[in-house]
Formats: structure tokens, sequence, C-alpha cells
């Protein structure tokens, strides 16, 4: 197990360009947000907002999302945040290898056996290939290589192309040069949302021998082309056994106990083949050691286990207190595997 820490000068450099950047109207917005749901006062939730973020490396949305304002000291600690997971990216992931991640062609090539899909790359010239592809698939996602959040991913229908030359040039200009086949999930997931590919987002820190599991999130869309919250989609935390810990929540305020199109009962849901989904991130993981920490977004089809994309930046998915009634967060678990 690794013991080497974070670092004083990453942290410093973090916090200085976090302080060069703060929106104060933005803090006191998310204070009087958790004022109204906790009944605090919102000049101390503010006080206690900027300590937090200076001292002890809470960010703004985290300290909303996680429920800070409820929680003691010692609860607190156990959760993980967003600048501690940057800082996390920032010393394990090698910067000479962060491209095959961060670009969607460059990462397609990379773990293309691990895709188990069709996919291609829209260049000039190629229109009559694009169009075979797409008829012969129905339906496809095309992706431009640099987004986050969902951005950038599109869904076409091939009955709905009347012009195929346009089509392409119509990719080109905006930069959609990726097209992936449409994955079909397991039933398990489709019950709750079967307009959307559900992805499980799995954090894990690889120390080159071991792939620790540190974090499962399972996200679910609304019928979208992508389940990210920008599409109107919201995640729960998975227990070790693959089974949500609770109701759906997302960034916004908005709880689900049910999902809002298929009545499924959250709480319920139960991630199909997990031991399968835990080999197969061991398996992905080793492909670039150098980039240790990622968040992996897998999605489970009938087959098995197939991967979308993995984060090089991994950001934070942790239980909502308010929603789940559990008090604590994974930040155990990463020190344990990473030794900060």
């Amino acid at each position: 197990m690794p013991q080497n820490g974070l670092g004083l000068t990453p942290r410093l450099r973090y916090l200085a360009a976090r302080a060069r950047r703060i929106d104060v109207g933005s803090v006191v917005e998310r204070a009087k947000e958790a004022s109204e749901q906790h009944g605090k006062w919102t000049p101390a939730i503010v006080a206690d907002m900027l300590w937090q973020a200076g001292f002890r490396n809470v960010g703004f949305q985290d300290y909303i999302d996680f429920d800070f304002a409820i929680l003691n000291r010692d609860e607190r600690a156990t959760y993980m945040t967003h600048p501690v997971s940057n800082q996390l990216s920032q010393r394990y992931d090698d910067p000479a290898f962060r491209h095959l991640f961060h670009d969607k062609v460059a990462f397609d090539r990379v773990f293309s056996d691990y895709l188990k899909r069709e996919w291609m790359v829209v260049e000039a010239g190629n229109a009559d290939e694009v169009r075979a592809f797409t008829e012969r698939q129905g339906t496809v996602v095309t992706k431009e290589p640099v987004g986050q959040a969902g951005t950038g991913v599109h869904r076409y229908h091939a009955a709905d192309v009347d012009d195929w030359d346009a089509f392409h040039r119509g990719l080109l200009q905006r930069g959609e040069i990726l097209i992936e086949e449409v994955i079909v999930q397991h039933e398990d997931l489709a019950a709750v949302c079967p307009g959307t590919v559900n992805t499980t987002r799995v954090t894990a820190f690889f120390d080159g021998e071991q792939t620790h599991i540190l974090a499962m999130a399972q996200k679910f869309g609304r019928g979208a082309v992508s389940d990210q919250m920008t599409f109107g989609g919201f995640y729960t935390m998975l227990d070790e056994n693959g089974h949500a810990m609770g109701a759906g929540y997302d960034s916004h305020a908005n709880v689900h106990e049910l999902h809002p199109d298929s009545g499924f009962r959250i709480a319920d849901f139960q991630l199909p083949m997990v031991d399968e989904v835990k080999t197969f991130v061991d398996q992905v993981a080793r492909v670039v050691p150098q980039v240790q920490y990622v968040g992996w977004d897998i999605v489970v089809t009938p087959e098995g286990p197939v991967l979308v994309e993995g984060n090089w930046g991994a950001g934070v998915y942790e239980n909502k207190p308010s929603v789940t009634g559990i008090r604590t967060g994974n930040k155990p678990r990463y020190r344990q595997a990473i030794g900060f």
C-alpha cells in the first residue's frame, strides 16, 4: 500500500487558485439552500463553508451535496471531496498518458477490446462508410472527442436521414467524429429507465499490483442520450454488493424515491453481475497502469459488463445523509487503498 500522501505544494496551489475564483454570491446562494433544507442560520453556514473550503479541502458543492450542515466533524472526515480527488488525480495520473482518457477516439482505440461494440471515426471522404455503419446499426451514438458531463454526445436514427452526404458533412462540421453502436443494457437496468443506457460509475485505484474499488454509484437517465445530470439524470450509491443504499438524488436538490418515468423504487435496485463488474474493472485498470486513479463508466449488458469511458479526473460520488440516513462516506476506503 503506498504511503506517499498528497504533498503540501499541490494543495496550496489548488487553494490559491480557488481563492482567485471564489464567487461570494454563489457561496451565499448555496448557504441559503442548506439553511432552508436543514433549518440552520445562513451566516453560520457561510462561515462554515469558507472554513471547510480553506482548511478541510471541502468544495462548496460538496458541502451542499453531502449535507455537511448536519454532520459533525468526525462524520465529515469520512467523506471524499472534489478538492482531495483532484489532488489524487494530479498525483497518480501520469500527465503523459492522460490524453488517452481525455480524447474519446484515443480511448476507444486503446480500450477497443473492452468496448464490446462497433465504432468508427468520421473522416473526409468516408460518407459511404458512415451510411453503411448507421444503416446497419439502425441507431447510433456520436461523440465529440473532448467533452464532459455528457456534452457532445448525440443519438441519430438512420430512418431520419434523407441526405447522407449532408449528414456526414454535418458530423464533421460539428466535430462529432466518433460513432458507436448503441449499447443494449441488461433488463434489470432497462426496468428502471429503458430509454437511456444507465451507467455504473466505479471509482478505482490501481497500485501496480492490485485494483482497489473505492466507490460505486449507479446513474439513471430520463430517456435522453446520456444519464448525466445535464440531461436530467441522477444517481444512487451502491454498497459493495451492488445494492442501492437509498433513493436517487442529484446536485440540484432533487430526490427520487421512485424513478420519475418508470416508477421503479430506486432503493430496491440491485446491480446485476456485480462480481463480473469487479473483475472487469480490474482488467481495464491494468491497460494503462500509469493512470492509476480512474472513474470507470461501465454498463452491464445481458452478456456482461462493457466499457463506456474512463475518467482520469475521477470526480466524486458520495452518500447523501438526508436521503439515505447514513452519515458516513467512502474516504476511509480511499485512505486504506492509497495511503494518503
